[in-house]
């Protein structure tokens, strides 16, 4: 059964998240066949992904060969004017300003202070996931940070309620770039999508033209492995 959408993301709650791809078509075919996901047309030449009916994610067309081809996470945000206000007054930056998306809502990117970028999402008709915590849906976001006490202190200034509030019950997390990934690595955000059986996925992320980037470790939130699609897009497959 779908989330109350109208309630259920308060500012800094992960809330959507989208795929840039060189290709859209493979990446149907890649996601359909790994998460079980059915596609939509949407906005812009864009797909959504469903599972069950409800909208999971989105897929759109790279339209800037020099762009990483990546998964972006967006966070909920009632005022998205006034959080990138927020975001250059705590030493963040505004990669792309507020732009109107039809009349889903208005999105924008950000990056914080180490150069780790995500999006925010003011939401009009399209609230965001419209389930989330499930196989084949969302289920984490991690930042890899240099700092992460720097981190802390940023995301816990813009985001305190979701965090920190007395009712939060955060799926977004920081580690240090240096627990995973090699020491080079630049920060960024992680999206992670719940899985039942993480060994057969990653046989099957494989077998679609994949790559498993980190192999199977663990961590306070369920066991993680790391993977590329067969357009190199990172994200990670998560099983609680």
């Amino acid at each position: 059964m779908a989330e109350n959408r109208a309630s259920a993301y308060g500012e800094g709650v992960p809330c959507w998240v989208d795929a840039q791809l060189p290709d859209v078509e493979a990446g149907r075919r890649f996601y359909g066949e790994l998460f079980g996901w059915t596609f939509e047309e949407a906005y812009g030449g864009s797909v959504w992904a469903r599972k069950d009916g409800e909208p999971v994610a989105a897929l759109a067309h790279k339209t800037d060969g020099r762009m990483p081809t990546v998964w972006t996470v967006y966070f909920a945000t009632p005022d998205v004017v006034r959080l990138t206000g927020r975001i250059r007054a705590a030493g963040g930056q505004v990669v792309m300003a507020p732009i109107a998306v039809g009349e889903l809502g208005t999105a924008a990117l950000a990056a914080d202070a180490e150069g780790a970028v995500f999006g925010l999402w003011q939401a009009a008709r399209h609230p965001g996931f419209g389930v989330r915590h499930k196989t084949g849906t969302f289920g984490w976001a991690e930042l890899y940070a240099r700092d992460t006490e720097a981190a802390n202190t940023f995301y816990g200034e813009l985001f305190t309620d979701a965090l920190f509030g007395p009712e939060a019950v955060p799926d977004f997390g920081r580690a240090p770039v240096s627990d995973v990934f090699p020491v080079e690595m630049p920060p960024h955000f992680l999206v992670h999508f719940r899985v039942e059986d993480i060994a057969a996925v990653l046989g099957a992320v494989h077998r679609l033209g994949g790559r498993v980037q980190v192999p199977l470790f663990e961590t306070s939130y369920g066991k993680v492995a790391v993977v590329t699609d067969n357009q190199g897009a990172s994200f990670a497959l998560l099983q609680r």
